[in-house]
């Protein structure tokens, strides 16, 4: 609990946040007298607000009269002093009514949770696919294509696949596919795909002459199969013109943030990346200069793991500092259960 504020200031900055929250616009002592029970003359909240200012929790822009919160106030908001809504049955009927209507394999699970997420939150919303290096190896199969392409098909032990399609230099013939198909398995099952990359070479340098060719191939090309989703391709980014409807980026400036987040999908991974490291599987939430990149500095990102096995992906929004954080939080939790329910075959009330 923040000590360096007494329970009259932490109500006063409670109620300035959520006024803003609602409104937009800069928040002065006579609207809070007014809409919030507080129990304060006005005179008394605008001391406390001042208060408030010294310490950097909320601000005083020089346009207005009002005080806006900083993010140092949002901060302590989320942390201390906001109650966390519920979701509401009609919004988890919703939900779960797209999703097992729309839903035929992984992708369309992400893709479509999505656009849920930000069609409910009116938010940009993303789902990243899940990591697979830490994924252990179940089983890896082999089948022809033609005399000279195979397909590898590799299924990790949390139940995800990946495929990827092979051109080799010379023919292969079908018992050669059965005898490396079964010294692969045999070999490599149980490890990490990371595990797999250091030392793959050492455990089959014995193989026999006729799959020799063949195991060369899969160590030339042990990077490109035992590898993660290609970081573009590793996240489903829906909503971008839902921040157009919030007065934080009607200046173009601003928004210009938003397009290079789209475009370099990279960044948000990235920040994915850092929030879920400190956040312990639990909502990971960063606001504004917490983001580290300058351009990214007006918004905030509310973000959790979603677990399948071994094996993680994030689920959650991107949006303007003044969101419903507690609203967004309920949401994004019960978007994160959802997908684990879909993988790993449990059941969310």
């Amino acid at each position: 609990m923040n000590d360096e504020l007494n329970e009259r200031e932490r109500n006063i900055l409670r109620s300035i946040i959520q006024q803003f929250i609602l409104t937009a616009t800069p928040v002065g002592s006579r609207n809070i007298s007014k809409r919030y029970n507080i129990g304060f003359s006005p005179a008394t909240i605008r001391n406390i607000m001042s208060d408030l200012e010294d310490s950097g929790f909320i601000g005083h822009p020089h346009t207005s009269a009002g005080r806006v919160p900083t993010d140092k106030g949002y901060r302590l908001y989320v942390d201390e002093l906001m109650e966390v809504k519920a979701i509401s049955e009609k919004e988890k009927n919703l939900i779960k009514t797209q999703l097992d209507s729309q839903i035929k394999e992984t992708d369309d699970l992400l893709r479509v949770s999505s656009g849920i997420l930000a069609n409910i939150t009116n938010h940009l919303a993303f789902v990243t696919y899940p990591k697979l290096n830490t994924g252990i190896l179940d089983r890896i199969q082999i089948v022809s294509l033609s005399s000279t392409r195979i397909l590898v098909v590799i299924t990790i032990k949390a139940g995800l696949v990946k495929t990827i399609t092979l051109e080799m230099s010379s023919e292969i013939l079908p018992s050669q596919i059965e005898t490396v198909q079964s010294l692969l398995n045999e070999r490599l099952s149980g490890l990490t795909f990371s595990e797999i990359r250091a030392t793959f070479s050492e455990r089959l340098k014995d193989v026999n002459d006729p799959e020799k060719p063949i195991i060369r191939f899969f160590l030339d090309s042990v990077d490109k199969i035992f590898t993660d989703f290609s970081q573009p391709d590793r996240i489903a980014i829906s909503g971008a013109k839902n921040l157009l409807k919030h007065p934080e980026f009607e200046d173009p400036e601003k928004f210009q943030g938003v397009i290079e987040l789209i475009e370099d999908k990279d960044i948000i991974i990235h920040i994915l990346d850092r929030v879920g490291e400190n956040s312990h599987n639990e909502i990971g939430i960063s606001i504004g200069s917490e983001n580290e990149i300058i351009k990214l500095n007006e918004y905030s990102f509310v973000s959790k793991e979603y677990k399948t096995g071994e094996v993680s992906g994030s689920v959650g929004i991107v949006g303007p500092k003044r969101m419903e954080y507690s609203k967004i939080i309920s949401i994004v939790n019960y978007i994160s259960d959802i997908l684990n329910e879909f993988i790993n075959g449990t059941t969310v009330k």
